[in-house]
């Protein structure tokens, strides 16, 4: 089916990029996320247009032209497509209407730097549209135009591991932390899911290139978040509350939070996180500003009741956003990627300068205290530099039987009832287990008595998604140290949870570094077909979830 007749039999959409797609197939009308139809549209055109300016920059390298400005570019806005980050219709215009005079403008460019831009001769490069024509030409480019099933699944795995890819590269970028190889491969790659000489080997391949890069990419923001903020401690996090007006901080970036703090010292207003914001708690940087109480709250799909409860004003740095209730609405404000109707935008600074939250900082000092939904503390911090302090004690553990066995539950959570079979499998792991986490499905099972081994907590939190890279790294450490020819000769069993783009790339980088028999839930990927699923089944041991009481035998033999 291609995409006019998709449209023809009167569906709005079709995404199936989250693992919460409609009916496990696809969202066709709205969705799940709250994502409008004509959004969902938009978002299709605008990496269409960037797979377009794309292939003018690979052509451009040829001839060594590249422009960092452009660079910039695309990673910003194939971050803005990812899900639950931007649901702005007029956003997206202004995006898409931006993207096509950035095309145009490198299409000159690279012309006059001696490349060969009468080659690129491909829809996405070339055409051009008037604005009331943008929802027409949506719903021609979208998923549904690559007719073929299986090229159109690799095509997707790939686009949605770059998304992932560009999440986690424009956090490093905000740290002054770039590598230009990132970028190329990056479009060379978006280029190259328009290519239909590329046969399904060839995608393939990209596939698992899109993995080694996503590794690449993950150590570059690991660079860049320690050597900015120093390296993640072992810390306890205050999940109570204090009486004092205070604003809530969710997502993913650091340096949104660095300056938050900056702006909000000495001024009776508090600083919370929240969600994936959690792990800033553990940098040592940010430990020195006496009103940062701790977390509020829980993963990102809670915060309808959560956000409600607070009662200052909530800044959302990055994806993870729930369409805002009227009730609170006018207490969020967005700022990078994050966009939706009615909300106030934070926008970002220039010239070196900071942004300016000084109207959220207004605001929050209007707002009564937030309510107590929780008292106590839970701990975290064990990035890779934390666990290689304590490798003796742990390679100890491992050597007398202390610790069978280690699993990674890393990952993404998500409002599905069936997720509760994460809490349930972490209270079934025996004692002599550890579990290993990082990213926002840590919520499921990290307010867990789980006690410890020898001093060893039984659930080690490295931090955000993007720290899934700490996981790898960690392993791999543990390969040397046993001496062992293969990572997969570790006792290492892998349960991971996954609900968008990010998880994907993290899911690719394991997949590049050789980690076989991956458990993805709780449900495989819609966008895999069934021939693609079958080859990460027959090369990778991917596998899918059941219950816990079979998948604990599976995994524990």
């Amino acid at each position: 089916m291609n995409s006019y007749d998709y449209y023809k039999g009167g569906n709005s959409m079709f995404c199936y990029q989250c693992q919460e797609t409609a009916r496990g197939q696809g969202c066709t009308v709205r969705g799940v996320c709250g994502k409008t139809g004509d959004v969902a549209n938009l978002q299709d055109l605008l990496i269409y247009v960037l797979k377009g300016i794309s292939m003018y920059t690979t052509e451009g390298r040829k001839v060594a032209f590249e422009s960092k400005e452009v660079n910039e570019f695309i990673m910003e806005n194939l971050f803005a497509t990812i899900t639950n980050a931007n649901f702005d219709r007029n956003d997206f215009i202004r995006r898409i209407t931006k993207a096509l005079e950035v095309r145009e403008d490198l299409k000159n460019a690279v012309a006059n730097a001696g490349g060969n831009i009468d080659s690129i001769s491909h829809d996405a490069a070339n055409f051009t549209i008037r604005k009331e024509e943008y929802d027409s030409k949506a719903e021609k480019v979208g998923i549904l135009a690559t007719e073929n099933e299986d090229v159109r699944s690799l095509r997707e795995l790939i686009t949605y591991g770059l998304k992932g890819m560009a999440a986690y590269g424009k956090h490093a970028l905000n740290l002054g932390y770039d590598n230009n190889e990132i970028h190329a491969f990056l479009q060379k790659a978006l280029a190259a899911t328009l290519d239909d000489s590329l046969s399904v080997d060839d995608l393939v391949a990209l596939t698992l290139e899109t993995g080694k890069y996503g590794v690449n990419v993950m150590a570059l923001l690991d660079e860049a978040n320690t050597s900015t903020y120093g390296h993640p401690e072992i810390t306890k996090v205050n999940i109570g509350v204090r009486n004092n007006p205070a604003i809530l901080i969710s997502g993913h970036d650091l340096k949104d939070m660095e300056e938050l703090l900056e702006q909000t010292k000495g001024t009776g207003v508090d600083v919370y996180t929240h969600g994936e914001m959690l792990p800033a708690n553990y940098y040592p940087a940010f430990k020195k500003y006496d009103h940062f109480v701790g977390n509020y709250g829980n993963a990102w799909w809670k915060q309808n009741e959560e956000f409600e409860k607070f009662n200052g004003p909530i800044l959302m740095t990055t994806n993870c956003l729930v369409p805002p209730k009227d009730s609170y609405k006018d207490r969020v404000y967005a700022t990078g990627s994050v966009a939706f109707d009615g909300i106030k935008y934070i926008p970002e600074a220039k010239d070196g300068k900071v942004k300016d939250f000084s109207e959220i900082i207004e605001h929050a000092k209007k707002c009564p205290a937030p309510t107590e939904i929780e008292k106590g503390e839970i701990i975290g911090g064990f990035a890779h530099n934390t666990v290689f302090s304590l490798a003796d004690k742990v390679v100890d553990a491992v050597k007398t039987g202390a610790i069978k066995r280690f699993f990674v539950m890393a990952g993404c959570d998500g409002r599905m009832k069936s997720r509760d079979y994460y809490t349930e499998f972490a209270k079934a792991l025996p004692k002599d287990t550890v579990i290993l986490t990082a990213g926002c499905a840590k919520y499921r099972y990290n307010k867990l008595e789980l006690g410890d081994i020898g001093g060893i907590p039984r659930v080690l939190d490295a931090g955000q998604c993007n720290d899934s890279y700490s996981l790898a790294v960690i392993a791999l450490k543990l390969k040397e140290i046993f001496e062992l020819n293969d990572v997969n000769e570790l006792p290492i069993s892998y349960n991971i949870a996954w609900y968008e783009q990010k998880a994907v790339i993290v899911l690719l980088a394991l997949l590049y570094l050789g980690v076989k028999n991956i458990h993805l839930g709780p449900t495989l990927p819609a966008f895999l077909s069934q021939n693609v699923a079958k080859v990460l089944v027959e090369n990778f041991g991917i596998g899918g979830i059941t219950n816990v009481e079979d998948d604990l035998k599976m995994f524990l033999g």
